[in-house]
């Protein structure tokens, strides 16, 4: 069968191209060596997502605990009796200055909360609304577990691409069908620990 030099031509450009597409990851990868330990390397890498044991960080599970791991960006529950345990991924606060740790509790449950920006939100972000009512554009997602601490809350978020990254304004985001999980598993008055 004979080809036409115009015929070759668009396959050995259509072959080169195709080469050069698969050779390009190996080429781009970096080749540099990582020269930290082991534990640096997982500190800083999803694999840092694993589950914890809730007696360091409680006395009892009276009442169920929620931990609160802010470098691996995970939340942990345990019920009162320790039969269930969940683990979920988060949103943490964007910045130190946003962010509280210590010990609280669950105070108040709200399914279909509304929201209202903090007045130091309001001064960072004067184009904000000073009311949005519960619905898809609400910050605060489905279900909302406000603390003890005033304007703290885990919440959920419509925003997906928040979880897993500093994100939030002081609030632990959660995806809404993790939020709602934990909204029906906790009750007023179960401890929270944010580390």
């Amino acid at each position: 069968m004979s080809h036409t030099p115009k015929t070759d031509l668009s396959r050995r450009v259509f072959l080169s191209a195709t080469a050069a597409t698969l050779a390009a990851p190996a080429i781009a990868q970096d080749t540099t060596e990582y020269r930290g330990t082991i534990s640096q390397a997982v500190r800083r890498n999803a694999s840092s997502f694993r589950a914890l044991d809730w007696q360091p960080y409680f006395s009892s599970t009276r009442s169920g605990a929620i931990l609160v791991d802010l470098s691996s960006r995970a939340l942990h529950y345990w019920n009162s009796d320790r039969s269930i345990y969940k683990l979920y991924p988060t949103s943490v606060p964007l910045s130190e200055d946003l962010t509280r740790r210590g010990r609280t509790k669950v105070v108040r449950k709200v399914n279909g909360p509304d929201w209202r920006p903090t007045p130091a939100m309001k001064k960072r972000n004067p184009e904000w609304p000073d009311y949005v009512p519960p619905g898809p554009d609400n910050p605060l997602g489905t279900h909302a577990l406000y603390l003890g601490w005033t304007y703290y809350r885990i919440h959920g978020t419509h925003d997906t691409r928040k979880i897993g990254r500093r994100s939030s304004n002081g609030c632990i985001g959660l995806y809404n069908k993790h939020i709602s999980e934990l909204f029906a598993l906790s009750n007023v008055g179960t401890q929270v620990l944010v580390i």
